[in-house]
């Protein structure tokens, strides 16, 4: 990979993490995977979204200083353990995105079927055990899911995106980010609407025919039907969320519009 093009592709989408709220302060960190044995990495303590070039700093993969004149950010360990279990990634993004934290903390995973673009580009949104942050502990538990899965929620900490250059890792956790907001809005209005069986066989066939990789399943997909229900005359069923992220009640559309109604009028008096 170019390293004047990689470290400028870093520079940038440190910028967009911070402007988008995606970190804080010093939070986040990118790498680029410049060489077979060499990481361009974000340097420690430093925002994301004033860097510049020559903040940059490169390691071995063992995660020792090469060149530059910071110190590499304290969780590069966890870079190179997915750069040693992955070897077609490129880059690392891992920032702390509000409402995907969110529902990393709350310990709700983004595995529903909802949105056919993060169907087909991300599958599913698994949340990775808890580990501390700037050593061993915080690799080990993805390891399960590092083969299939390129978007991970961090238990009680952020998110981290792998991707064929960094670009391609910033934009999924822009994706994870919006699916994530987009489904909190759907829960606040009383549930949402999951695709089924069939509809997910196809997008799976799109993704495919794209060459994309993915878990299989791709997501969740639920146990009753969603798209024909003989319970509430075709309409499409919604799916409501208990505490611990377990489906725990169907809904009608017209029961969900009275929902709604009842709020707004609410909100008017």
């Amino acid at each position: 990979m170019n390293l004047h093009q990689a470290k400028l592709d870093i520079v940038e989408a440190g910028r967009r993490v911070y402007e988008r709220g995606f970190v804080a302060s010093n939070d986040g960190n990118i790498s680029c995977r410049v060489e077979e044995d060499r990481i361009l990495t974000t340097p420690t303590g430093m925002s994301k979204g004033f860097l510049k070039v020559e903040d940059l700093c490169i390691t071995d993969m063992d995660g020792t200083l090469v060149s530059g004149q910071k110190r590499p950010s304290s969780e590069i360990g966890m870079h190179i353990f997915l750069y040693r279990e992955r070897p077609d990634v490129r880059a690392v993004v891992h920032a702390h995105p509000p409402t995907a934290t969110g529902f990393a903390v709350a310990g709700v995973p983004l595995t529903m079927c909802v949105l056919p673009e993060v169907i087909i580009t991300l599958g599913a949104i698994p949340i990775v055990e808890y580990g501390t942050p700037g050593g061993p502990e915080i690799s080990e538990p993805i390891k399960q899911y590092v083969k299939d899965y390129d978007a991970y929620l961090l238990e009680n900490h952020g998110a981290t995106t792998i991707g064929s250059d960094v670009m391609n890792a910033y934009y999924k956790m822009e994706t994870l980010e919006h699916f994530a907001k987009i489904l909190f809005v759907a829960q606040q209005l009383g549930g949402y609407n999951e695709l089924n069986a069939e509809q997910v066989e196809k997008l799976v066939a799109i993704r495919n025919r794209m060459g994309l990789r993915g878990p299989d399943p791709a997501c969740d997909i639920p146990d009753a039907p969603t798209t024909q229900s003989t319970t509430n005359g075709g309409i499409p069923t919604i799916r409501t969320l208990s505490a611990g992220g377990t489906a725990s009640a169907q809904t009608s559309q017209d029961d969900l519009i009275a929902e709604i109604t009842r709020r707004v009028m609410e909100e008017l008096k």
